[in-house]
């Protein structure tokens, strides 16, 4: 198991995107439990690019239930189908939001938010398990250099939860 990250400084978040994801792989790489692998994701991602808040919602009971996170405190639970997290969560699609208070509906958890992307990871049955919710304090933060990126880092979260890593 890694216990640190190497990646580029740059502000580049293509490169450090390339850079990150075999590190996140092998870092799960035989870790079977979920917590621990969430959360060693959330804190990479964090640590990576500074980002305002960066967690994961599971899906439980019918709604999704907050996971590991890094940032300030976060809702609890959302109701799939509401907000930018539940929505994405039931379309099974990335959601990329450059301005939150553009988006109808959208759950206020933190007034510092500005811009959020959410990519959606799933079960190893192709069911949707849960999200990858990240937010940031600026508008118009995330582009499809994000949604690629953590489309990686989302398909590093099915496969673990698929037992693909083991």
């Amino acid at each position: 198991m890694a216990e640190s990250i190497s990646f580029s400084r740059t502000g580049d978040r293509a490169a450090i995107y390339v850079e990150i994801a075999p590190q996140i792989r092998a870092l799960v790489q035989g870790e079977p439990d979920i917590t621990a692998n969430l959360a060693n994701i959330a804190a990479v991602l964090k640590e990576a690019f500074g980002f305002f808040w960066v967690g994961f919602y599971l899906k439980k009971d019918g709604q999704l239930v907050l996971g590991p996170f890094q940032g300030p405190l976060a809702c609890t639970r959302i109701d799939i189908g509401k907000g930018v997290c539940g929505t994405a969560f039931e379309k099974r699609e990335t959601l990329v939001v450059p301005d939150v208070d553009e988006f109808p509906g959208h759950i206020v958890c933190s007034s510092a938010s500005k811009s959020e992307i959410v990519v959606p990871f799933f079960n190893g049955n192709g069911e949707a398990a849960g999200v990858l919710d990240v937010d940031s304090d600026k508008v118009d933060d995330f582009s499809g250099i994000d949604a690629d990126g953590l489309g990686e880092i989302a398909l590093i979260v099915s496969e673990v939860l698929s037992g693909k890593n083991l």
